[in-house]
């Protein structure tokens, strides 16, 4: 059975007398462990079909299956329950708060959660070591540099073991260097059965995916296998 599975998906907006349809029709099918980039230029329907998946947003019709739950008709708080147990985020703006540290940005989630904090405390800290920052677990944002604060956005996505890391443009404030350190870390998150859904308009970020989904106009364009990954997979 599929992680996630959308079927004719819509999402039409109405701007004053005009209706957008920024999504037409879409199904959709993904299993665990699966490696996507979605991808499309600006309009292209991709950033509504994110929102979607990471039920940020509910479609105007059809179904949206995830781990066997139909969320396309739930309610905000059924949704929100869903996000943060489902869903780990990576957005392009790292959304880290200001204040707090690495280790208490890491351990938000685990506190709508209901963890106790020695408990938040110790999964935070683990999933900080996994993506390289044990040795930051005290520091503040503004005393990161943009891939370690990537990194923490990373680990914080990871800390609740979510079905599915949905990662929005991640490395569109990173320069190139940082990017593929970044990229890197994405591989060696999906080794370890990850299922990760890239947004991204980059070809050269998308061509690490295993997969690769194309969209226009609110409709799937193409949807073929990465076959330069999965020959290099195969090989190896």
């Amino acid at each position: 059975m599929a992680l996630l599975e959308l079927k004719n998906i819509s999402r039409h907006y109405t701007l004053g007398t005009e209706t957008v349809k920024a999504l037409q029709s879409v199904t959709l099918s993904i299993n665990k462990g699966e490696y996507i980039a979605l991808m499309g230029p600006s309009g292209s329907g991709k950033s509504t079909l994110m929102n979607v998946i990471g039920c940020l947003d509910t479609p105007t019709e059809g179904t949206y299956t995830l781990n066997g739950k139909e969320v396309s008709k739930m309610t905000e708080n059924e949704l929100a329950e869903i996000r943060n147990k489902e869903i780990g985020f990576i957005f392009q703006t790292f959304n880290l708060i200001p204040r707090s540290t690495a280790l208490d940005n890491v351990a938000l989630p685990l506190v709508y959660a209901g963890f106790g904090k020695a408990e938040r405390n110790i999964l935070a800290e683990k999933a900080l070591a996994n993506v390289g920052l044990s040795d930051r677990i005290k520091h503040r944002p503004n005393e990161l540099s943009g891939g370690q604060r990537q990194r923490v956005a990373v680990a914080r996505a990871l800390v609740n073991t979510p079905s599915i890391i949905l990662a929005d443009e991640p490395t569109g404030n990173l320069d190139s260097k940082t990017s593929e350190e970044i990229m890197v870390l994405f591989h060696e998150i999906h080794k370890q059965g990850n299922t990760i859904i890239l947004v991204t308009h980059e070809e050269d970020i998308a061509r690490h995916a295993h997969r690769i989904v194309r969209l226009k106009d609110g409709l799937v364009e193409s949807d073929s296998l990465n076959e330069s990954v999965t020959l290099a997979a195969s090989v190896n």
